[in-house]
């Protein structure tokens, strides 16, 4: 499969995937271990898709997803992350560190572009606020479905863009790799572990009990490990 041809199954998930971050159907499906596993499975390797998607959702525990407030957008960013790793079916040395960093700058990007389609629909709501406050259907429906087109455009066309622009970046990129493989990769995990370490830290700190849940899910844990 070509790359061009790779990127229009990825740019299509990746809208889908965008949309469910915010706009509908909020199944969870966006979660970077989800969406990076589902665009690595459409070409043709999910273990690596679960690889880049286990590093990023160490990321993305940091994130807090409350109300109007900007944050990162996991949906696009990890399909683009899965799809880089995954195009690249030999290891080579640096291919999971270029892919989460590229996945971190999409996930950055997505956050900006979703604040620019709420501004959009606000800007609508706006030039139709008597329509809106007389209870009219058709308006009100109608900047519901545009909302949605918008949002599920928006993530299509950021994948799109961040393939385009990141393929022949980490083409060259890899090619002038040198690093030790293992140093790059423990770089990668260290660096996410941590921002997961501080990220469940500021949970478990102020919520009553939250400490013991966690450490009965981490006793649960190692016993079905044990058991395997």
């Amino acid at each position: 499969m070509t790359e061009v041809a790779q990127l229009l199954p990825l740019a299509l998930l990746g809208a889908v995937l965008g949309l469910d971050v915010v706009s509908f159907p909020q199944a969870m499906i966006s979660r970077p271990l989800v969406a990076a596993t589902a665009a690595a499975t459409l070409l043709g390797d999910p273990a690596r898709g679960l690889l880049v998607g286990a590093t990023l959702e160490m990321f993305a525990l940091e994130t807090l997803p409350f109300g109007a407030s900007r944050y990162p957008e996991w949906g696009s960013a990890a399909v683009i992350g899965g799809g880089l790793f995954a195009m690249h079916g030999t290891a080579s040395p640096g291919a999971l560190t270029v892919a989460v960093l590229v996945a971190l700058i999409a996930a950055w990007v997505g956050g900006w572009s979703m604040v620019q389609v709420r501004k959009l629909n606000a800007r609508l709501a706006r030039q139709r606020h008597d329509a809106v406050a007389s209870g009219s259907k058709r308006v009100v429906e109608g900047l519901q479905v545009f909302g949605l087109t918008a949002d599920l455009a928006r993530g299509g066309l950021l994948t799109a863009a961040m393939l385009a622009i990141a393929l022949p970046a980490q083409t060259f990129a890899l090619g002038a790799w040198s690093s030790d493989p293992r140093v790059s990769r423990a770089v990668v995990v260290a660096v996410a572990a941590s921002v997961a370490v501080g990220a469940v830290w500021k949970v478990v700190h102020a919520a009553p009990g939250a400490r013991w849940l966690l450490l009965g899910g981490l006793a649960v844990g190692l016993a079905l490990l044990a058991l395997r």
